[in-house]
């Protein structure tokens, strides 16, 4: 039969329904798509949820979670009914559509069109503007937690005497409120001029009037509501006057109200409240007079007056009454920021002291005696000598040290010794093997810490007081697996089945099994599949290598878990480790911050913590980026546990109103000051990043004189850092040492400062970073005279450099491959004069680990560089001090061994060692290198040799512990692994 289109006879194609198998079939795998998207957003969720349970901080994940679902949904729901009801209203009160103009038939398309679904994009429209609203107002968890909870400071603005706690907690809850009713009246205006338009009520192009009674009442009440938000709004700016950023040609960077704020822009927003007031009201009134014209007039005035009155008018008033005097006009307002940011940074206190940069004791030999009472100086430089430590004491390849190591105080024989540590973490680069089960089951930690003396070296190297593998030393007995750190980024499965290893000696791998109760537990098959989804890791659901015990550990560095568990608090740049009651803790330092404190001038945290070592060293990180604030305080020390990693938040500065403000949104969470034990509080210490925030503002803020501070003479700036090439700042060093005025030396924190724009040295500032002494925190400046001229940091390495005997020498030090590098230059208060002490360090050929080998010392124009610093401070004072050791002869007894070969080459590694201390002697550094390099083959030759009796079971007589084969006394052994 030919089908109706008259084309060719042929088979009907009858195109039926699926059958039943293939709708079953369908409609499975839609059914599972939608629960394999509802379990994937489901194991973000469950797997933060166990997280936070794990380190016993459940309320930190569940107020948070609440507070963002409750202001997610009042805030949506009111946005929602908002724009809802004004559309419902614009509807119902359409005019009946009676004569069709051209404009109306157009339109009636659309209607006709949307009719059937008038409901539902009703409900679609209110639903989207209700979901981004909420998520906008969820975002402002912590501002509404401030609020809420917030402690008065006990402090009054200056301008308006209120509480500083009103601009830090309240103003910006305020001001979220009426950025969220401004949203919602423009969304609401234009919902309803749309559905308006769309039925009538507003006309364009056809005749008669352009908008019926009803919505010209309805859009000037609308309009009416915004007015009356702009009237709160310039209530509000005369507040924010006083925490109002600007730039100030004489200081820069300011906060707070100026000459021309207080008397020409606080005056103009209180006018432009009342006439916006007034305006509001006329809009209102249109309900009854049914006529735009007065609120179209009262409008067009409240925009001129604001031209006027709040531009114009404020302009005049900086070009003709301020301008003409401006430090007399400035003068008073400058004292109130002088005051508020002294106090809001927390340098209030600082003392500054005229001191003179010269010596006036002629008497070299009790000058030379001073030195040794004055500081411990310092001559391991932790940020230089990371390579060392690694090539001495790393042992196995999948360990390795942070690239900058730290400074800490530790006690023997009663005696406080400055103490260059750092922990042999794991280093997954350096397995033999990388498979998944070795990344996550076997190589899970790291072993031990390694520290040593920080004032003092052995033929170059660091004098160990805690050393070898398993370590031992000064530090005793401690728990020296170490499950969290600075390197350990990634997750670990211990616990269950499968053994990890422990770390490696002579006789085999060590195994042990994690003992902990930190992490996860995976023996649920949901948990195991959530962190399957959430680490994109099928395995975790399969794999036999996770049984009964199965735990996994992850946000495992040391500052991702304190900002996890305290996220309203701003984490430093540099955790630091310490052995504290037989464990390792890492100490975190943690700053509660705001930027809404009153007239105290805002800094970038992220600007003012950069230095040369965080641009050029990424274990080391700036605070909190481009995070603006004018408040800061290290009210919170943290410690998380190497291998439990419990996370423990201590008060430490009991008097801060913003700390107890966040105590009261989270209590239980921070544990109170007195639970710090004396052992652990010993190793707390000054942190870095608050220090140099406050030597970044007391280049300025460290004149307390409003006239001083406008002319800029006492302007100071932190000087570039002249031992590296990066142009960045000069880092803070810590050392012990005394002030003047001090009694005893303490643990310090100290930097330098140079005249802005100039090289010479301005100031000297220290402060006391010892947690456990009466004057931790108390900020010392030494204040240089600008009648003279004492050289800075950059002149000192300059001319360091440029002294024909030490250029030549260091040229000698240069040959060949080898290289230079410069220790810290640490500046020592001395007897009215300041002693400079830089340690300069060789990486010699066939090295890969720099030594120190010579010591720059400078004093009061005499300059050495010698080869330890006892004979660099003989030779600027020109006499010996009483304590200095006996002169090193570089003999020692050369090392034995019963295999022929070993010892061949044990006696070849003696010589080489020998004439290497000869041609340190002789300065001949050719000799040297070439000796160096004859000592390394010998070292290599009696390792081999060793090894191979080793292999034929011949005996182990000579080797060291770890696998390390003999060397000369004195010299590295070269580790194995």
């Amino acid at each position: 039969m030919p089908d109706r289109g008259g084309g060719p006879a042929g088979p009907r194609i009858r195109v039926g329904r699926p059958s039943r198998r293939v709708r079953t079939l369908l409609m499975t795998l839609g059914v599972l798509a939608v629960l394999g998207m509802a379990f994937t957003m489901f194991a973000g969720f469950w797997t933060d949820w166990l997280w936070y349970r794990s380190v016993r901080y459940s309320s930190v994940f569940t107020t948070t979670l609440w507070t963002k679902i409750g202001l997610f949904f009042v805030f949506g729901l009111l946005m929602a009914v908002a724009v809802g009801v004004n559309i419902w209203l614009a509807h119902r009160v359409r005019p009946p559509l009676s004569a069709m103009s051209m404009e109306q038939q157009s339109l009636d398309r659309y209607r006709m069109g949307i009719a059937p679904y008038k409901r539902w994009l009703l409900l679609g429209i209110t639903a989207l503007v209700g979901l981004i609203a909420g998520a906008s107002a969820a975002g402002q968890w912590q501002t509404w937690l401030m609020w809420v909870n917030g402690v008065p400071f006990q402090q009054k603005d200056p301008q308006f005497h209120l509480d500083v706690s009103f601009y830090a907690f309240d103003l910006p809850w305020y001001r979220f409120l009426l950025g969220f009713g401004f949203a919602a009246a423009i969304l609401s205006l234009i919902a309803a001029a749309l559905t308006h338009y769309l039925y009538g009520g507003l006309r364009v192009t056809s005749p008669g009037a352009r908008a019926t009674a009803a919505a010209t009442g309805h859009l000037s009440v609308l309009l009416g509501i915004f007015v009356a938000l702009k009237a709160v709004a310039y209530w509000l700016d005369r507040y924010g006057l006083a925490v109002k950023s600007s730039d100030f040609k004489a200081t820069g960077n300011w906060t707070g109200l100026r000459y021309v704020d207080a008397n020409a822009y606080l005056p103009a927003k209180t006018i432009l409240f009342c006439i916006a007031v007034i305006c509001a009201l006329l809009f209102f009134a249109t309900l009854w007079r049914r006529t735009w014209q007065l609120p179209v007039i009262g409008f067009g005035l409240m925009v001129l007056s604001a031209i006027l009155i709040g531009g114009l008018y404020p302009a005049i008033v900086q070009k003709f009454q301020v301008q003409p005097n401006e430090q007399a006009k400035e003068a008073p307002y400058v004292q109130k920021n002088l005051k508020a940011t002294r106090e809001a940074y927390g340098i209030d206190d600082t003392k500054v002291t005229e001191y003179s940069g010269t010596s006036t004791t002629k008497d070299q030999t009790k000058l030379r005696a001073d030195v040794d009472s004055a500081a411990s100086i310092r001559i391991l430089d932790p940020n230089v000598v990371s390579p060392t430590f690694q090539q001495l004491q790393q042992i196995r390849n999948y360990y390795a040290f942070p690239n900058n190591l730290d400074v800490d105080r530790y006690s023997k024989n009663g005696k406080e010794q400055d103490t260059v540590i750092g922990l042999r973490e794991l280093n997954l680069n350096g397995i033999p093997k990388n498979n998944w089960i070795n990344d996550h089951f076997r190589y899970t930690h790291g072993y031990g810490v390694v520290a040593a003396k920080g004032t003092e070296v052995q033929d170059g190297q660091p004098v160990f007081t805690e050393s070898d593998l398993p370590s031992t030393g000064d530090l005793g007995q401690y728990q020296q697996q170490i499950y969290y750190g600075e390197k350990t980024t990634t997750y670990s499965i211990v616990g269950g089945p499968q053994k990890e290893i422990d770390y490696s000696d002579d006789s085999g791998e060590k195994t042990t099994s994690y003992q902990g109760d930190s992490g996860v537990n995976l023996a649920n098959p949901i948990n195991r599949a959530a962190y399957a989804v959430a680490f994109n890791e099928p395995q975790i659901l399969y794999s036999g290598a996770i049984g009964k015990g199965s735990r996994i550990l992850y946000n495992r560095t040391p500052k991702e878990r304190v900002e996890a568990v305290a996220p309203w608090l701003t984490i430093d740049g540099d955790a630091y480790p310490a052995v504290v009651d037989g464990r390792i803790q890492w100490i975190v330092d943690a700053y509660t911050t705001t930027n809404g404190y009153p007239y105290a001038s805002r800094t970038t945290l992220g600007d003012t913590t950069a230095d040369s070592l965080t641009a050029t060293n990424n274990n080391r990180t700036v605070v909190a980026q481009q995070n603006q604030v004018n408040y800061i305080r290290n009210s919170v020390k943290a410690t998380v546990d190497a291998y439990t990693g419990e996370v423990k938040l201590y008060q430490w500065d009991t008097q801060d109103p913003v700390l107890k403000t966040w105590m009261k949104a989270f209590p239980g969470t921070v544990e109170p000051k007195k639970d710090i034990t004396p052992e652990l509080q010993a190793h707390f210490r000054y942190p870095q990043d608050l220090f140099k925030v406050q030597r970044e503002l007391l280049t300025r803020y460290h004149v307390t004189d409003a006239q001083t501070f406008l002319t800029g003479s006492e302007v100071w700036q932190v000087p570039d850092d002249p031992t590296n090439k990066s142009g960045n700042a000069v880092p803070p060093y810590y050392l012990s040492m005394k002030m003047p005025g001090q009694s005893s030396q303490a643990f310090s924190l100290t930097t330098t400062f140079t005249p802005n724009g100039r090289d010479n040295l301005s100031a000297f500032m220290a402060v006391d970073a010892d947690a456990g002494t009466s004057d931790y925190g108390k900020i010392r400046i030494l204040k240089l005279p600008t009648s003279t001229t004492v050289d800075g940091p950059k002149q000192v390495q300059s001319k360091f450099n440029s002294e024909q005997e030490i250029a030549a020498a260091i040229r000698l030090l240069k040959g060949g491959d080898s290289d230079i590098e410069y220790g810290n230059l640490l500046t020592v208060p001395l007897d009215g004069g300041l002693l400079y002490v830089e340690p300069v360090y060789v990486r010699g050929g066939g090295l890969k680990y720099p030594l120190l080998r010579k010591v720059l010392v400078t004093y009061g124009g005499n300059t050495a560089f010698e080869n330890t610093l006892d004979e660099a401070l003989n030779k600027v004072f020109g006499a010996q001090s009483s304590t200095s050791p006996p002169p090193d002869t570089g003999t020692a007894n050369p090392p034995t061994s019963t295999n022929p070969s070993v010892q061949q080459a044990l006696n070849d590694a003696q010589k080489a060692f020998d004439a290497g201390q000869q041609a340190l002697k002789n300065n001949d550094w050719t000799a040297y290198g070439t000796a160096q390099k004859d000592l390394q083959d010998a070292l290599k030759r009696a390792e081999d040799a060793q090894a191979k009796a080793d292999k034929a079971g011949a005996g182990k007589s000579g080797a060291g512990k770890g696998g390390s084969s003999p060397g000369p006394s004195g010299s590295p052994s070269p580790s194995s692994g």
